[in-house]
């Protein structure tokens, strides 16, 4: 039995979105239509893919086990159309993401790019969020991934990303007062979110290590000469997180935005886009609500 890419693309939109109605605007048609894909697609399957709480919904289990596949899908059809609708497409799009971004998501996002369009030129550009914008505004990149930063423009949001202490799991350097912090260098959201963390509850911390480098704070933690703020999916091998009852308060969930040069309008720029997008989508967490902390750190150091 084949299933509609229309209606896994429906299922995905309202798996994203959280609800008919934003579902509805993301595909371009009326709640109604969107509410009989859903149907259709269940009655399909045989099976409830959403559970209905009054004017909320949620995935099901089976919405659960199918929302993974579904993603896969729909980046197949996409690679096939691409190579087959333009495989000759040339052109240089100029992509900029925080160190971190850049080397747990963009490695296979980028693979599949260059798979559908081989004579596309990507230039990557690794920089603090802070310094990436900017230079968005000025025109010398097309694309930026950045963590929420509370510019005027928020850009699109392709994902979630939660911060959590990480230390090493062989030494006891969080003990340590003041604590020596391994954090990426000023301007940073994480490191804001962790300093202002630690002056909330009065625990005396120091500035140990500074780099731009996602390398360098890894290495610090895995040496046990600092704990660090960092992404979940960032966790080196060897690393734990560290709980509350040790001392080190919850941190946010970043959102993961992309931003895009409205100066840089060409179908290159639009491929990648869209390849950025839900290769994110699919990587990270893709819900607002707080995830299981604990889970997620436990699969990321198993996948590093």
């Amino acid at each position: 039995m084949g299933l509609p890419v229309d209606l896994l693309q429906t299922f995905v939109a309202v798996a994203d979105a959280g609800g008919f109605t934003k579902a509805a605007e993301a595909v371009n048609r009326t709640q109604s239509a969107v509410s009989q894909q859903i149907k259709r697609l269940e009655e399909e399957l045989g099976r409830e893919l959403f559970v209905r709480q009054g004017r909320n919904i949620r995935l099901s289990a089976h919405g659960e086990t199918l929302l993974p596949h579904a993603r896969r899908i729909l980046h197949a059809h996409e690679e096939v159309y691409a190579a087959l609708a333009q495989p000759d497409m040339t052109g240089l799009v100029r992509l900029g993401a925080p160190d971190d971004y850049a080397m747990y998501f963009l490695p296979k996002i980028l693979a599949r790019f260059s798979e559908a369009f081989p004579f596309v030129q990507v230039e990557v550009r690794c920089e603090p969020s802070s310094a990436l914008l900017p230079a968005l505004a000025r025109g010398e990149l097309d694309l930026v991934v950045a963590s929420c930063t509370g510019s005027s423009d928020p850009g699109r949001v392709i994902g979630y990303e939660p911060l959590v202490w990480a230390t090493s799991a062989h030494h006891i350097v969080h003990e340590q007062t003041p604590v020596p912090l391994a954090v990426f260098q000023q301007g940073c959201l994480f490191r804001h979110w962790a300093t202002n963390a630690l002056r909330a509850i009065r625990r005396e911390y120091r500035i140990a290590y500074s780099s731009a480098s996602i390398n360098a704070i890894q290495a610090a933690v895995s040496a046990g000469l600092a704990v660090a703020p960092i992404g979940v999916h960032s966790l080196p091998p060897g690393a734990r997180v560290l709980r509350e009852e040790e001392g080190f308060p919850l941190l946010p969930t970043a959102s993961v935005n992309l931003h895009r040069n409205p100066e840089s309008r060409s179908e290159v720029v639009d491929c990648l886009t869209e390849h950025v997008t839900e290769g994110f989508r699919g990587q990270s967490i893709a819900t607002s609500e707080p995830p299981d902390i604990q889970a997620m750190a436990a699969a990321s150091i198993c996948s590093v």
